[in-house]
């Protein structure tokens, strides 16, 4: 007889912020792409020590590629599993290779007043519940539609996802995920058009 999972209602991502929480060890997270057309930052800490964190690098050499699919174990700074990717709407189709992005990032992009951005999000997320982190890792970008082309150039696409994707990971420690509805309006990588997403835990 299968288990019943407990879900927790939806909580909404709201456009251009960002929300932190914590996840126990074997608990669900499903991330929403509600829209069809937003990226999400996704940052994951150790809650019992936020310095080892799910870092992109480490990912990339442990599944030998620099997408994830389905099945894959993403891992901390430390090498350890932190977020087992479940199941996949998008068959693996997010990014593992940009920084997020911060004010600076905009000010190269012609910004004269201050721009919403990953970066601070994180921080101001964090802070909200409590945490204190003491550097950016690179996040895990999901639905970010840039692929590396045949000429080793990274091109910054528009989405070309559907309403309602999304990716389901389950916790392999105890930790605190974060997620940034990307405030990015100047490349097309959110049609433009920063939008809501939504996240449901799964206990």
């Amino acid at each position: 007889m299968m288990k019943e999972q407990k879900t927790s209602s939806r909580s909404m991502i709201k456009a251009r912020h960002a929300c932190a929480t914590f996840i126990r060890k074997g608990s669900k997270i499903k991330v929403i792409n509600t829209h069809g057309t937003q990226v999400v930052d996704c940052w994951a800490f150790n809650s019992s020590n936020t310095s080892e964190y799910m870092s992109m690098e480490h990912c990339r050499v442990s599944f030998e590629r620099y997408r994830p699919k389905r099945g894959d174990v993403m891992v901390t700074n430390q090498r350890r599993p932190i977020l087992k990717i479940i199941d996949d709407t998008a068959n693996g189709a997010h990014d593992t290779l940009l920084a997020a992005c911060d004010r600076y990032r905009y000010e190269n992009l012609g910004c004269k007043i201050y721009h919403r951005n990953c970066t601070d999000n994180l921080w101001e997320a964090m802070v909200n519940i409590g945490y204190k982190i003491t550097e950016t890792p690179s996040p895990f970008n999901l639905w970010q539609n840039t692929p590396v082309e045949s000429d080793g150039t990274i091109k910054p696409n528009p989405p070309e996802y559907r309403k309602g994707d999304y990716i389901l990971m389950r916790a392999e420690m105890n930790l605190v995920i974060c997620l940034s509805a990307c405030p990015q309006d100047i490349t097309p990588i959110n049609s433009n058009k920063p939008r809501n997403a939504h996240f449901e835990i799964l206990e």
